[in-house]
């Protein structure tokens, strides 16, 4: 993977250019060094490095700061992850950047402490989050400081041949184990609104599509491409037809599948294998999961956040047979945590399994979206520090271009494509 050293180590500027990495600031670096280390420790350099590829962000940039400090006589070094602003000026990114600072730096200073707390008092270990170590929400600024996990032996998954069911069953329970968390929490305070409390919870998926025709644009955009490789297959009139019928009332769709449904939870609200790192034991075997990017956090219904990890996540070979299972391991784990605390189940097996069903649509449109994005590999990357959104689109419509030239030879995009119309005509969901 290729770095670029953008700061001098001294901690100073080493560019005037105008950058999302020229926003990390030494007052930044000290903020989390103490949060880290305590007030004792003293600073001695840092430089901003880069880790991840062009082209992995959009909404905000993901660097690190490799920091040097003294401590009790002592010179050590960490690193942290920075989330930055990605210092575009297009309405997309302005809208993006009004929700996700403010949703995830929330999360993590109000709402996961809170959270934790319910989970520690019945002897549960904490959510498995980032720490997070400083932020700043100045407008056009905004900054977040992480802890690097790849420290502690995380990396993502390859995205592109998706999920077997170890690395899902650590997801699912991770994800129970959130949303029981937010079950204990309002039995510890009936009564009391989360909402009203944790108002960064509502805008959901339904809210941006309204408050965004760009966002809206850009779901239609991944419909009518699905709709272009299903023909470009053959045999899938249905599905194709089908996908006509629900494109003009997609917004009624989102609320629908967005707003109904009970119970209601904290949901993470964008959990797929780009927003996942996983630790390995001395076998390769998963054997912790590590919840990234809650900058869509959420609350509300836990079925569609379930339908997104399985239709973007899983291969058709893998989600079909296991699904029952997966639910079920889903099912033990909140449950499970829920009579630890000496409450009943919030919701039967039964219950679950059927409004997973009833939200099936909401994983299958992003998961129709999703399978050219994660299989392809585009020449050229993007430089999502600086790219225009017209840029970006540009991009979507050279990799769109790209899978349908290797549709037919691509071992995994249309095997990973296709499935989910299957299963859903078997369903009867596709009629």
């Amino acid at each position: 993977m290729s770095v670029s050293e953008v700061t001098v180590s001294d901690g100073n500027s080493a560019s005037e250019a105008v950058t999302p990495q020229i926003l990390v600031t030494e007052g930044h670096v000290r903020a989390a060094l103490a949060a880290d280390k305590g007030a004792e420790a003293r600073l001695t350099a840092w430089k901003v490095v880069d880790f991840t590829k062009k082209g992995d962000n959009y909404a905000c940039v993901v660097s690190s700061v490799e920091v040097t400090y003294e401590l009790d006589g002592q010179s050590s070094e960490v690193v942290y992850v920075v989330k930055l602003n990605a210092c575009r000026n297009d309405t997309m990114t302005e809208f993006l950047n009004s929700i996700i600072y403010e949703k995830e730096t929330k999360f993590y200073s109000s709402l996961a402490p809170e959270l934790n707390t319910v989970l520690k008092e019945i002897g549960q270990r904490e959510i498995n989050v980032p720490k997070c170590l400083h932020v700043s929400l100045e407008k056009g600024k905004e900054i977040l400081f992480l802890e690097d996990l790849r420290r502690r032996g995380f990396k993502m998954h390859d995205h592109r041949r998706g999920m077997d069911t170890a690395h899902t069953n650590l997801v699912l329970r991770e994800l129970a184990r959130l949303h029981a968390a937010a079950f204990l929490l309002e039995h510890k305070h009936p009564g009391e609104d989360m909402m009203g409390k944790y108002p960064f919870l509502k805008r959901n998926w339904s809210d941006m599509l309204v408050e965004s025709r760009e966002m809206l644009k850009l779901i239609e955009d991944g419909i009518k491409f699905a709709q272009e490789m299903l023909a470009a297959v053959g045999g899938y009139e249905r599905a194709v037809a089908w996908l006509d019928t629900f494109v003009p009332k997609l917004l009624d769709v989102f609320h629908k599948q967005m707003e109904c449904g009970e119970p209601k939870v904290v949901c993470h609200g964008d959990c797929w294998t780009n927003n996942l790192l996983f630790r390995y034991d001395e076998a390769g075997n998963p054997d912790s999961v590590m919840l990234l990017d809650l900058q869509l956090v959420r609350f509300g219904a836990p079925t569609p956040e379930l339908n997104y990890l399985i239709f973007t996540s899983l291969r058709g070979e893998v989600r079909k047979p296991n699904l029952e299972a997966l639910l079920n391991r889903y099912h033990n784990t909140l449950t499970g945590i829920m009579k630890i605390a000496g409450h009943e189940e919030p919701l039967t097996r039964e219950e679950l399994q059927k409004d997973f069903k009833k939200k099936n649509l909401f994983g299958i449109i992003f998961g129709m979206m999703s399978a050219p994005i994660v299989v392809m590999e585009v020449e050229g990357d993007v430089d999502s520090s600086d790219a225009s959104a017209d840029y970006i689109e540009e991009q979507m419509l050279n990799m769109r271009d790209k899978a349908m030239e290797v549709l037919d030879t691509n071992p995994l995009l249309k095997p990973r494509f296709l499935t989910m119309f299957d299963e859903m005509m078997e369903s009867g969901l596709i009629p």
